[in-house]
């Protein structure tokens, strides 16, 4: 059994994959949580690896926050592009995997709104989020190359799983606690993508290696995702609220901090269609993924 070592692995995504990893793979996870095998912060240090490993999946990394501060822009790259280098630096020491899968985000096309955006679209994401994972994917492309790895770089949309972080965490609460409102019919449709499914594409990813958009293949309005959640959460169909009230609330959010159920800034992202093609994915690795209405459990 190949050896893989996990950054990142305790977290969100780690949770919602372990079981299927440790069917394939002997994992060893890296990170600063209690539950990490190996601790160390990427961010500061060159972590001391003991062994060589055939597989590393790098998912450690920085989101969900809108940073105010300099310093909070700065925590981005640290995390996100200074701890790939010194993850980089650290495989060195013990020799180089024979694969590399690096969970990057469909915020490096820097798109706001589109219908099933490809990976030939321009990297032109401009956020801290997004720089620092473009710079992660070049260092990487780089490094890669010049070790003879198999680099395989995932751009996962919105996640689903169980305790699902962002906007698809607030939307969730917000049903639990009776609050949460669907937009003018809740018709926009986002691209989602099943966590587990980042587990499933691996066997063939870690072969064939490439540049990947990962969701599913059906894209669900919020008024479905919102549906099914609140289904398994017993409670009633969440309404709907018209666009002029909508925007109301979003004014008077703005004042209230980043806590606020709506605000402008979220009010944008919640009624703009986002979508992005998985078609290459499932060309070139055979994948197929879950269906996220069937198989979403909160």
């Amino acid at each position: 059994m190949d050896k893989l070592l996990f950054t990142g692995g305790t977290g969100f995504l780690g949770k919602n994959i372990r079981p299927i990893l440790d069917k394939m793979y002997e994992v060893t996870t890296c990170g600063v949580t209690p539950d990490d095998m190996i601790k160390t912060n990427l961010a500061k240090e060159i972590p001391q690896l003991e062994q060589h490993y055939d597989v590393v999946l790098h998912a450690c990394g920085k989101a969900h926050v809108v940073p105010k501060t300099e310093a909070e822009k700065q925590a981005f790259f640290d995390v996100n592009y200074t701890g790939t280098v010194h993850l980089c630096n650290a495989l060195e020491k013990v020799g180089a995997p024979k694969a590399l899968v690096f969970i990057s985000t469909v915020a490096v096309y820097g798109c706001e709104f589109g219908e099933l955006i490809t990976e030939e679209h321009p990297l032109r994401g401009d956020t801290p989020y997004a720089k620092s994972k473009i710079l992660a994917e070049e260092y990487l492309t780089k490094w890669c190359k010049k070790y003879n790895v198999v680099l395989g770089i995932l751009r996962p949309s919105l996640l689903a799983g169980k305790d699902a972080p962002g906007n698809l965490g607030a939307m969730v609460n917000g049903v639990k606690k009776g609050y949460y409102m669907n937009i003018a019919g809740g018709k926009v449709v986002k691209s989602i993508l099943i966590a587990e499914d980042i587990a499933h594409i691996m066997p063939a990813l870690v072969k064939k290696g490439g540049v990947y958009n990962v969701c599913d293949t059906f894209q669900p309005t919020f008024g479905q995702i919102s549906e099914s959640v609140a289904n398994q959460l017993g409670k009633s169909k969440p309404i709907s609220i018209p666009m002029w009230m909508a925007k109301c609330m979003a004014f008077v959010g703005n004042f209230l901090g980043s806590k606020a159920p709506l605000n402008s800034y979220k009010l944008e992202k919640m009624t703009k269609n986002l979508t992005f093609s998985n078609e290459k994915a499932r060309k070139e690795l055979g994948w197929e993924p879950l269906d996220v209405l069937t198989n979403y459990k909160i």
